[in-house]
């Protein structure tokens, strides 16, 4: 579907390729850009960029390199690499710390038999997706507070994890160190820092943000608010680690030469790159609200049901949902499978309460069938149960 299709002309669940080619049924996403339902939609000019890209045959360590400074200098870092997505960049970063430019050491992993080794992080950074780390032959340590965080680190230290989530306000909790905290700690005992900050764009400044506080490596989503490929990230961060990745990375045979990213992809991300940092962020923030409030105020009035819209953490709006359980006996994970099944397949965050809708990868009309459904779901049918 491009921006030109809308409410008028209907949701198109069956002219479409998912359903031709594979009979697969197409989803209207309230969800904003998560991997599980294929991440962002791509720009126009990025698909015409793999294109084209597609017409030539390039030298892949001439074009990552390439990409590489440009990636830099628009982050404010010594050097990047373009990765096969966040946890491929994860991957390699921890690479790096194990490694070295060592060649026996890539050529060991992921089963380094060295000393040095160990991710340590506080507790309370932890998350499923740091089993990257793992993967790339490191063992995970956990603190629970700065004090030992601290006194953990000793010669088996191999790089501190920091997941960048925790500095949004709704993460905010007493004794939970922030991204400056890891930064200072690894300046003084020489230990270098990863910060994943994969899905926090935006705001735009997040590009910029990590590296000017001195993190020794940045992990940036390609395919979220980048709104690039979905299958590629972004290493950023010291110069000699980002050649370590490098060396760990394909097209070398090494632990990431499965994670391939091809030319048409890293072209695919460098003219979303470039395009991201032109935006008026604030009109585009202004059409992803708009959106939000119209199907909030189209969700007014329904019996036992509340639509409430409100600026999230990320600084733009989005409407929670809830109902009263004695009007609408479903549970959240009814509702939401309930209205994945219908026509048009309807996916948003939902959670205990209800759930979050977010508009921020809806084309302009999107937001007209979404309400639309969504309210005669909670009207007409979830009323009568499961």
């Amino acid at each position: 579907m491009t921006a030109a299709r809308g409410a008028e002309a209907g949701w198109p669940g069956d002219d479409n390729i998912y359903r031709r080619l594979l009979g697969v049924r197409p989803l209207l996403s309230v969800r904003g850009h998560t991997t599980i339902i294929g991440g962002s939609r791509m720009p126009p000019e990025v698909l015409r960029a793999m294109a084209e890209a597609n017409d030539y045959f390039v030298d892949l360590y001439e074009l990552n390199a390439a990409a590489g400074r440009r990636i830099a200098e628009v982050m404010k870092a010594e050097a990047a690499l373009v990765t096969a997505g966040s946890f491929s960049a994860m991957i390699l970063g921890a690479a790096a710390c194990l490694t070295g430019k060592d060649p026996a050491k890539v050529d060991a992993l992921p089963h380094p038999t060295w000393p040095r080794r160990e991710c340590l992080t506080q507790k309370a950074h932890r998350f499923s997706y740091d089993r990257a780390y793992r993967a790339a032959g490191m063992t995970m340590v956990d603190a629970e507070t700065r004090e030992q965080l601290v006194n953990a680190i000793g010669e088996r230290t191999a790089m501190l994890a920091v997941l960048a989530s925790v500095e949004r306000s709704e993460n905010r909790k007493p004794g939970v160190m922030m991204p400056q905290d890891f930064v200072e700690i690894g300046k003084q005992a020489g230990v270098p820092v990863l910060i994943d900050a994969a899905s926090e764009l935006p705001p735009a400044s997040v590009l910029t943000r990590y590296s000017g506080m001195g993190a020794d490596l940045v992990v940036i989503s390609g395919g979220k608010g980048l709104e690039g490929p979905q299958s590629t990230g972004i290493l950023a961060g010291r110069r000699e680690l980002i050649e370590a990745a490098a060396l760990n990375h394909s097209p070398n045979t090494a632990i990431g030469r499965g994670m391939k990213v091809g030319k048409e992809e890293v072209i695919g991300l460098i003219t979303a790159l470039n395009r991201y940092v032109k935006l008026d962020h604030d009109a585009v923030r202004e059409t992803w609200n708009k959106k939000a409030r119209y199907i909030a105020e189209q969700l007014e009035g329904i019996p036992g049901f509340r639509a409430e819209y409100r600026t999230n953490a990320y600084g733009f709006g989005e409407v929670r949902i809830g109902w009263d359980r004695g009007r609408i006996p479903l549970t959240g994970k009814q509702a939401a499978e309930r209205l994945q099944s219908g026509e048009p397949r309807i996916v948003y965050y939902d959670d205990d309460e209800g759930g979050v809708l977010q508009t921020r990868t809806m084309c302009d009309g999107e937001e007209i069938l979404a309400a639309r459904r969504l309210r005669q779901f909670f009207r007409d049918e979830a009323p009568r149960g499961a």
